[in-house]
């Protein structure tokens, strides 16, 4: 006899009667698409089962990005929600690890050329356009290992923390790349030698672009909410590897070993 198959459990790091934030996990679809039409791993499918309620999306995190990711309990706070996101009310941090030495903080103000969604723009007509994007970007560590890559005798990494202030398709992986320090993991933007290189010697075999922490203002009650998620085990790994374990403190090191939530709404759960 053979048994009933076990689902995926998403971690859920907030909620409450009117949203729900979890811990998306790398290589995990939004929602269903005709371009992976038989994907059957899908967050909005997963999520609904899991609290045997209807969810709705709010944004977006790519495919191979992990970390917070925010939906609504209702269409209407969705809604709201999706307005705090088109204003920029809220603020958002990532975490990435990339390619070389990059040393200290700046603001990148450079213009992006639009991208069109398959789906969501298929229709669009007309030139693609300039668009401005705006990224805030500060260097956390660095690291040299021994690995030959081309002409290179050894491989440099850096681990930055990336405040997007626009919201443009990409943006945080096109500007890294226009900074020459694309994401280990980019297969569009980034370094096809050095993503070899860091899925054969380190075992990095995704794009190492982590969504850390959301803070903005709760929809209904106005209260300060500040969301945040964990490492999974394969960054865990590279920080370890690279000695960065104890660099992000504030983050949880584990799901489930601390709270993934700082919060200062009533009622939470």
């Amino acid at each position: 006899m053979t048994g009933s198959p076990v689902r995926a459990m998403l971690e859920v790091l907030y909620q409450d009667r009117w949203l729900v934030a979890i811990n998306k996990p790398a290589g995990w679809l939004v929602h269903r698409s005709w371009l992976d039409r038989h994907e059957k791993v899908v967050v909005m499918q997963t999520l609904r089962d899991q609290l045997d309620r209807h969810v709705f999306t709010v944004h977006r995190l790519d495919r191979p990005t992990s970390g917070v990711l925010l939906l609504g309990l209702s269409s209407e706070v969705a809604r709201r929600l999706a307005q705090q996101f088109e204003q920029h009310q809220l603020q958002k941090t990532y975490h990435a690890l990339v390619r070389g030495w990059l040393s200290g903080a700046d603001r990148l103000d450079y213009p992006l050329l639009e991208e069109r969604d398959k789906i969501a723009d298929k229709h669009a007509s007309g030139e693609r356009v300039l668009q401005s994007a705006t990224t805030r970007w500060q260097s956390l560590a660095q690291v040299e290992k021994p690995v030959p890559v081309g002409r290179y005798d050894c491989v440099r990494y850096t681990l930055v923390a990336l405040q997007p202030e626009t919201g443009r398709k990409h943006q945080l992986r096109r500007h890294m790349a226009h900074l020459r320090h694309p994401i280990i993991g980019d297969t569009r933007h980034g370094d096809l030698r050095q993503n070899r290189a860091a899925a054969s010697h380190f075992d990095c075999g995704r794009l190492m672009l982590h969504a850390s922490e959301l803070a903005l203002t709760h929809p209904v009650t106005g209260e300060p909410l500040r969301l945040r998620a964990g490492l999974d085990r394969h960054w865990q790994n590279m920080m370890q590897q690279f000695g960065w374990q104890d660099l992000l403190p504030e983050l949880p090191r584990d799901r489930g070993d601390s709270p993934a939530l700082q919060h200062d709404v009533p009622g939470a759960r």
